[in-house]
């Protein structure tokens, strides 16, 4: 997210610009280093890195102590929701040519930021972007037959579980296999095969 007026349009215009990439040891600061270096971008050379909590940083691109920040969260997010409601106009800035960074870290997937949520941000658009995914864990010793009844239970009735939180909505039974963090269970994987999914 980026101030109004500030020419910052790409990840390239953060060069020589005040950046916050969040406090140091946050899951935040490191995904906007993986960003930033995916740009060609040094952290420590080429722009004024900030280590701001992420509460923070909203207000301080509002008061123009800083020109950008990264955040990687939900959505909505109240953070850019408080960004984007204040005097300055502020905008998102997408994050484009990430093919390299994804298959780098499995982790990471394309994504976007959902203008419908932002409505008085500068964007009218969907800005593209990348983000980590959410992970539902369970034990290895959790049976075969508990995991596969909650797994298909989840993805066949997928419309109701994307209605539960805003954060869902983007969701698809594709999508859902990306960017895995963690080993699939037996019991999912009977499903996923079952499914066609894998």
């Amino acid at each position: 997210m980026a101030g109004g007026g500030g020419g910052i349009d790409s990840i390239d215009d953060l060069r020589d610009k005040i950046v916050n990439i969040g406090n140091p040891g946050s899951g935040n600061r490191g995904n906007a280093i993986d960003a930033l270096e995916n740009a060609g971008i040094n952290w420590e050379t080429d722009i004024q890195a900030e280590g701001l909590k992420a509460s923070e940083a909203a207000k301080m691109l509002q008061d123009g102590r800083i020109d950008a920040y990264f955040y990687t969260v939900g959505h909505p997010s109240g953070s850019f929701k408080e960004a984007t409601a204040g005097a300055r106009k502020v905008k998102f800035v997408p994050i484009e040519n990430v093919d390299n960074l994804l298959a780098k870290y499995s982790y990471y997937a394309k994504s976007y930021i959902p203008a419908e949520y932002y409505p008085n941000a500068a964007n009218t658009e969907n800005t593209n972007t990348y983000g980590v995914k959410a992970t539902f864990c369970t034990s290895a010793n959790v049976s075969d037959d508990t995991v596969y009844a909650i797994t298909k239970e989840v993805f066949e009735n997928l419309d109701a579980f994307k209605a539960l939180h805003p954060a869902f909505d983007t969701l698809t039974k594709e999508s859902m296999l990306e960017g895995l963090t963690a080993p699939i269970h037996d019991g999912a994987m009977k499903y996923y095969k079952e499914a066609g999914l894998k």
